[in-house]
């Protein structure tokens, strides 16, 4: 070993100071980088939860990183003391040139702080949403929702978003604080139609398929209470009715988990359909046409018309 530094000193031309302050400088990097992978190596053996996991692995990254970088500075401070003014001009010359890598470490620190959301929850940042699966320093990633598929199912596209989009767009979380969703679905019946059956019968399939959710909803919503001002009178599924120029519009209005939007309307359609079939007072209506001759129906009227006596 004293072979191997006295080599070093006379090939590299490093005093006794520089050389003991490399050492420990690669002395700690070592001791982290062995640290994170006990720590990491502990938690695959114990935790099964792939979330929990990643976050494990993201957690030890931000505390193991700043801390070394910590632990450099200290051992090489009295070196970079000479550098302090110039590196102050340099800043303020980088803070300008990457201004938009800073405000994306700005939005990670946000990110981390606030919590609007984290890895596994459902958002729309501006005309982008999908699941957050990936959070880093200077970008999150999401798996994409919407686009030309329809309602909120994954197009399999990987987004890769700046984290300073969070002070410039608007961000929608589907997971946080209330987690369910309203969704309404219109149905339009004739005007012949019996709708006040109609009614009954849907509101009927709405209870059916979304009143067990209220309860929990309800309980939902009143701890979410302690950080939103969110107020609903009702939390039970409800039907509403309006006329259409083409009939009376019932519509269902429902709560729903966020993920399970296309499928609970998928099985509250069906079961419309089928009860629907089953009820010859019920019609669905759709927007009709009339296209009026004047000369046709001028001369049907003029054959309708009795004869004066």
């Amino acid at each position: 070993m004293t072979n191997a530094w006295e080599w070093t000193r006379s090939t590299l031309n490093l005093n006794a100071e520089l050389q003991s302050k490399l050492l420990n400088s690669l002395l700690v990097i070592l001791a982290l980088w062995l640290l994170r992978l006990v720590i990491l190596f502990w938690v695959d053996r114990r935790v099964e939860d792939d979330g929990l996991r990643y976050q494990w692995r993201k957690t030890s990254t931000y505390i193991v990183v700043p801390l070394g970088v910590a632990l450099l500075f200290r051992i090489w401070i009295e070196e970079l003391q000479p550098l302090a003014t110039f590196l102050g001009l340099f800043s303020a010359g980088v803070a300008v040139a990457l201004r938009d890598p800073l405000v994306d470490l700005a939005g990670w620190t946000f990110i981390l702080w606030r919590r609007p959301f984290e890895v596994g929850d459902r958002i729309q940042i501006g005309e982008h949403a999908g699941d957050v699966v990936d959070l880093r320093i200077f970008q999150f990633t999401l798996l994409e929702i919407g686009g030309w598929v329809a309602a909120d199912q994954s197009t399999g596209r990987i987004l890769h978003i700046p984290n300073g989009k969070v002070f410039r767009d608007v961000l929608a979380n589907y997971s946080k604080g209330f987690e369910y969703i309203w969704n309404e679905i219109p149905v339009l019946v004739t005007f012949e139609s019996d709708w006040e059956k109609a009614k009954a019968l849907l509101q009927a399939i709405a209870d059916r398929h979304a009143a067990h959710l209220s309860a929990s909803a309800e309980e939902r919503a009143r701890r979410a209470t302690r950080r939103f001002m969110i107020r609903y009178a009702a939390f039970t599924p409800t039907v509403y009715t309006r006329v259409e120029s083409s009939g009376v519009r019932l519509t269902i209005r429902y709560l729903c988990e966020p993920r399970r939007r296309r499928s609970s309307a998928q099985a509250i359609w069906e079961d419309v359909l089928r009860t629907v079939a089953d009820h010859a007072d019920i019609e669905f209506a759709y927007p009709t046409q009339r296209f009026y001759d004047r000369r046709l129906e001028s001369s049907q009227e003029r054959v309708d018309r009795p004869e004066s006596a």
